[in-house]
């Protein structure tokens, strides 16, 4: 898929504004309702753009708390990753996990009621994900940026 300046730009205003109007949408980037839709279309087919989605503030609505977790495993080896993913993605309280560069395999999102609701996923979940040496883990005091991508 080669992105042109166009396709760039309507990348660009949807990654910012999801809901914007294709009218809206055509006038900032230069095209006809009808050419910019079919544009949309097209990145959507093509998975360049894989969905839309409402950004959730889960501080306002639930009174959750991000906790950043860094996950070390024991190997590094391509059965040990397997099985750590594998697992990670039937956690439910994983918002987020990414394959990391640095000083730990994993940094994982974790959204948590209180201390003790994130010492319950500690030990029943982390802790007993296959492979894992070393969790350390960040609560957020509050989000500065938050951008949809």
């Amino acid at each position: 898929m080669i992105v042109d300046r166009v396709n760039d730009a309507i990348l660009r205003h949807l990654s910012h504004d999801g809901r914007m109007t294709n009218a809206d949408l055509a006038q900032k980037v230069g095209l006809s309702p009808s050419a910019c839709l079919r544009r949309v279309r097209m990145l959507e087919k093509q998975g360049v753009i894989c969905g839309y989605r409402a950004m959730i503030d889960e501080r306002s609505v639930h009174g959750m708390t991000t906790v950043i977790v860094h996950i070390t495993l024991e190997r590094q080896t391509d059965e040990c990753q397997r099985r750590f993913e594998a697992r990670v993605r039937d956690c439910p309280d994983v918002r987020e996990c990414y394959l990391m560069t640095g000083d730990a395999d994993y940094l994982l999102r974790v959204e948590v009621r209180d201390t003790a609701d994130y010492e319950r996923i500690h030990k029943e979940e982390l802790s007993r994900m296959p492979g894992v040496a070393r969790i350390q883990s960040n609560f957020a005091i509050r989000t500065v940026l938050r951008k949809s991508s």
